[in-house]
């Protein structure tokens, strides 16, 4: 067994190249998921539901609205607040946070400020919606997919005003 953490410490210490990378905290993240995804599949067994196109676009829009309201919005700050530190903003309505501590409350600090990272975790969850509870699924997209047209219509007045 010592062999095998050795193993995995060389390589950690041959990929970090000394920089504070926790990689054991990812390998549990990455745990979390699959136990998640596999228990949500296994709960799931024979109850696979048809996904329309539509069904495909709200789902995209809500998971790209989700991810990024819980990685930058302002009110959603106390939940990142015990793994970031506010830098500033970053942009119309967006926090600009650096991660803080070591090990596994880096990883998670990590996973909750970036909307690419977190994208898989919601579409998961929406997946999963769809499986057990698709038509109050469907209206959560719905109001995100507005709220994501909203803000994008918000962003071109803003441009427009600016511009006169």
């Amino acid at each position: 067994m010592t062999s095998v953490v050795d193993t995995a410490r060389k390589q950690k210490d041959e990929y970090t190249g000394g920089a504070d990378r926790p990689l054991g905290s990812y390998l549990g993240t990455l745990a979390v998921y699959g136990l998640s995804a596999a228990g949500l599949a296994f709960l799931a067994r024979g109850r696979t539901p048809r996904v329309t196109l539509s069904d495909l676009a709200l789902m995209t829009i809500t998971t790209h609205k989700l991810a990024r309201l819980i990685a930058k919005d302002p009110v959603t700050s106390p939940l990142r607040a015990p793994f970031t530190r506010f830098e500033g903003t970053s942009g119309p309505a967006e926090l600009r946070e650096e991660v803080r501590g070591h090990g596994a409350r880096h990883a998670v600090g990590e996973l909750m400020t970036c909307p690419f990272c977190l994208s898989q975790w919601v579409a998961t969850a929406y997946t999963a919606g769809m499986v057990f509870a698709p038509d109050a699924t469907r209206l959560v997209g719905t109001t995100m997919t507005a709220v994501a047209g909203s803000d994008w219509l918000q962003l071109a007045y803003a441009r427009l005003q600016r511009e006169v």
